[in-house]
């Protein structure tokens, strides 16, 4: 697996954009900011709590859930991977803590 299914993945949830929200839970959210915005913090909660508790298991299924209401919102707000890619290869070639100052 690489970035390759990221991307089929979110094609097919952008596919799933339009379908009734009764019969599509992708389509639910996206029609739902604010439960959107929930599921978000509530998977990176779990996620955070996994992690401290050393619940390997637990982190790679928090981690998909987290992975997909990001994928999500990216389709939401119109969003493509590649944007996100590009981002993070600008940040490559800077130190973290350099990255973070330059934010404004």
């Amino acid at each position: 697996m690489n970035d390759q299914f990221i991307i089929e993945m979110f094609d097919s949830l952008k596919k799933r954009k339009n379908i009734s929200k009764n019969k599509s839970y992708t389509a639910y959210l996206i029609k739902n900011p604010e439960l959107l915005g929930k599921k978000i913090g509530e998977e990176a909660t779990e996620l955070i709590i996994d992690f401290i508790k050393k619940n390997n298991d637990g982190i790679i299924k928090e981690s998909a859930d987290l992975i997909y209401h990001l994928l999500v919102i990216w389709v939401s707000a119109g969003i493509d991977p590649k944007e996100v890619w590009e981002e993070l290869s600008n940040r490559q070639l800077k130190s973290g803590f350099e990255e973070k100052n330059s934010r404004s």
